[in-house]
């Protein structure tokens, strides 16, 4: 097997504060340790990872193309595991603030004491927020409604710690850079305050993701079906689970295509 990927292997587990459905952790695990036990494994197997980005990947004749930014290669079967992106970042952050403002809380690992606003209401804006909370950073949830769409649990957590605040019905208008001071203005809304403005070292935006396929060729989708019957073609994960994003059901998702493979090999 040839395992490509474009950056540390973990995909959204490494935004993960405390991953408490996958079987085996009693107490729940950390995301970062739970893919630092995964490569280990793969390490004692002597799977090795590529580093390259797929580029694109195609079907021809009787078989794949898989090109990167460094090879092209053959295969008579593709998994795709290719998880999911964010929305790209909405207009009314400027350009030259881009670079403090993120979509995947990863990015911001190693800040400390840091004052952090999230844009969001699902469970990883929540998520998120506790994970920076605990490298004492203070952070603040922005809501532009009222409903909130996290787990209860999730939610319960958020609201005992002293370094997290959520505040609903707060619509952002602008992000921008602070000439004076280094660090992002923002300009946001309530129906009671109107606008005023707020200050952050960086935001971070969690407001949604969708399955991260944009390399993969108009032929393969157009004979999908014929190519996943036929075992030639298998989808793991996120990039096919839609809301049921969980590392345990991914897992399921790789055995099974690896089962399926094993067996077809061997009739």
């Amino acid at each position: 097997p040839l395992v490509l990927e474009k950056r540390e292997p973990g995909g959204l587990l490494w935004n993960a504060d405390l991953v408490e459905n996958y079987p085996g952790f009693p107490r729940g695990v950390s995301g970062g340790k739970l893919v630092g036990l995964m490569k280990k494994q793969l390490e004692r197997l002597g799977v090795e990872i590529t580093r390259e980005e797929v580029l694109d990947a195609d079907w021809a004749q009787d078989g794949f193309v898989v090109t990167t930014q460094k090879a092209v290669r053959s295969a008579q079967t593709l998994l795709i595991a290719s998880g999911t992106k964010s929305h790209p970042l909405p207009e009314v952050v400027s350009p030259q603030a881009r670079d403090r403002v993120f979509t995947e809380v990863r990015e911001l690992a190693g800040q400390q004491g840091r004052q952090i606003i999230i844009v969001g209401a699902g469970d990883a804006a929540f998520d998120y927020a506790l994970n920076l909370s605990k490298k004492r950073n203070f952070v603040t949830i922005l809501n532009r409604g009222e409903d909130i769409k996290c787990l209860p649990l999730l939610f319960e957590r958020v609201a005992r710690d002293p370094s997290i605040q959520y505040r609903a019905g707060v619509a952002l208008r602008q992000v921008k850079p602070d000439a004076g001071t280094g660090r992002l203005a923002l300009e946001v809304e309530t129906l009671k305050q109107g606008i005023f403005p707020l200050d952050a070292d960086y935001v971070l935006f969690a407001i949604g993701r969708v399955p991260c396929t944009g390399f993969v060729s108009a032929e393969i989708m157009r004979r999908e079906h014929e190519l996943v019957d036929s075992g030639r073609l298998y989808w793991i994960g996120d990039v096919k689970n839609g809301s049921f994003r969980q590392a345990a059901i991914a897992v399921g998702d790789g055995l099974r295509a690896a089962m399926q493979i094993y067996m077809r090999s061997n009739q």
